[in-house]
This record gives structure tokens, sequence and C-alpha cells, in this order.
């Protein structure tokens, strides 16, 4: 843990007094724990995983594999107005800290609001390296569109492809496919299949 520690504060280019700050101890706690002569009890460690952007397991020296998405990515949505399906694909921007992946719109994609075009952000939370869940909510005073996210992740993590359940234009429970990717094209296409794919149950 000491390796892992001093290894990560370095890296975010902390002191150990700016370490110690954000966790609430003194600074020779952080010389100490650095140094291997004292362990941190479980509230201090978590305390300075999250200072870190780590998790505990990660803190404690765990070789954790995980997928990293941060970057910048196309994602694609199937949505609706007034009945009328729209497919929207626009550019968005991920910054990952552990297991959480905080998204943010960097282009609205269809650009007027009427036809469903608008500024997000949202927060996924990674499970196994294979599965995202999380919101999102419009970053626009005009827009009341928020709701949840679904994600599968394919392999190595290249491309994700899902679901979106929430308030839009045309209500209050609206849903539709989803679809990030590192292209707008492979974005589009992804949704075009997963279009294709659905099964629609019989109705008796």
């Amino acid at each position: 843990m000491s390796e892992v520690l001093r290894q990560r504060r370095n890296a975010l280019g902390l002191s150990q007094a700016d370490l110690a700050a954000r966790v609430g101890v003194d600074k020779r706690q952080i010389r100490r724990y650095e140094a291997g002569e004292t362990q941190p009890t479980l509230s201090v460690a978590r305390a300075i995983a999250r200072a870190l952007e780590v998790t505990v397991d990660e803190l404690a020296g765990e070789d954790v594999h995980r997928i990293d998405l941060s970057g910048d990515w196309w994602a694609c949505w199937q949505t609706w107005n007034k009945g009328r399906e729209i497919l929207n694909p626009h550019q968005v921007r991920m910054r990952q800290k552990g297991d959480a992946v905080e998204v943010l719109a960097v282009t609205r994609g269809t650009q007027r609001f009427e036809d469903g075009g608008y500024l997000w952000r949202g927060e996924l939370r990674l499970w196994d390296n294979e599965i995202l869940m999380g919101w999102y909510v419009a970053d626009e005073a005009a827009v009341r569109s928020k709701g949840t996210l679904y994600f599968v992740l394919h392999q190595h993590g290249q491309r994700m492809s899902g679901r979106w359940v929430g308030l839009s234009y045309d209500g209050p429970i609206v849903t539709g496919w989803g679809a990030v990717a590192k292209t707008e094209e492979e974005a589009l296409s992804m949704v075009d299949t997963l279009k294709n794919e659905e099964v629609v149950p019989d109705e008796h």
C-alpha cells in the first residue's frame, strides 16, 4: 500500500500536506503510511482512496485490470419527436475515476431543440468491466429531459450498446437504443443493427 500511495500521490501532483488536508489527517500520518511504518484504519483508507481517485482494493496493492473509458467518443441515440424517429449522433467526452465515469456531451448533434438536440451530462458506473449503468440530465435550461442509461461493453471496451429510458419531448417514459463508439459512422451503424435485431413480442 505504501508504494501505491506514494506513486499515486505523485502522479496527481499532490504533496503529502495536500493529501493530508484532503483526507483530514496530520501530514506526519501520511509520511508514516508511505514509509510503511503504520497502516491506516479502514475509514482513513477509504478517505485516502477517494482523494487518490482509486478503489480501496487498488490502494491495498491489488492488481485491478479495469478498462479505462476516458477520452472522446461518438454517441448515437434513437429518439422521437411527435412520433417521428430521429437518430441523433454527437460527440461526448468521458472521464473515468475508478468505477465512476462522468459523461459530457460536447456537441448537440441535431442542432435544433425541436428536433431533440441538446447538451447533456451524466454519470455511469462500471461493473465487472462489462456493464455500465447510470443517469443523464439535460444541461440546458430549456430542456427537461432526464433518465437512465444501460450499456453493455463490447470486447476491450472499444464500443458499447444499450438503451436509454427517460422523460423526453414525446412523454414521461420513453425509451430507445443507444450506442457509443470511436467514430460517428460506427455509432450510427450500431444503432441501425440494434433496431434491425429488435424482437417485438407477439400480441395475444
